[in-house]
């Protein structure tokens, strides 16, 4: 059972993505966002840790461990679970090259603001609210987890002409 907290979370997050289409977007460009975003801020080197893997502390690391308390504070079960997949994105970034991971940001937001642009016929929910931002990786982890479930509304979610 979700937290009241995350849960309203998650409806809030729904009302900008009810278009099945704009949904499956976001399943294949939020997973690219994510790791193209912890690869660059793994570029950014804030001390030398040689405890740490490659040797660093970098931005990455920050920004990995403040989001997985806001995560495991959200659910602690879904919270393990995408902060353990973002704490892959550390090692599978520093694999790609620096023009791969331009390349996955670029089509990564293209895809999401196409769902957005071309299907949900709305503006992303973090431009409203930044902590959706958060909210997206969270969400659709429970989706597949079955730990929140679609309204048969909003799974077929016809579309009328605009």
């Amino acid at each position: 059972m979700l937290k009241p907290r995350t849960q309203a979370l998650f409806d809030e997050y729904i009302a900008s993505h009810q278009h099945p289409t704009n949904r499956l977007t976001h399943k294949v460009a939020i997973p690219l966002i994510v790791l193209h975003i912890v690869a660059m801020l793994d570029w950014v080197r804030l001390a030398s840790v040689p405890a740490l893997p490659g040797g660093s502390l970098t931005l990455a690391f920050v920004a990995w461990a403040l989001a997985s308390i806001w995560y495991l504070r959200a659910d602690a079960k879904l919270g393990l679970i995408v902060s353990a997949a973002t704490a892959l994105c550390i090692p599978l970034g520093r694999l790609l090259p620096v023009w791969a991971v331009v390349a996955i940001a670029v089509f990564g937001w293209l895809v999401q603001l196409a769902g957005h642009a071309v299907w949900e016929k709305k503006s992303p929910s973090f431009f409203t609210n930044l902590i959706h931002a958060l909210v997206g990786p969270l969400f659709f982890v429970a989706l597949l987890t079955g730990d929140y479930k679609l309204s048969p509304q909003v799974q077929a979610a016809p579309q009328t002409a605009r």
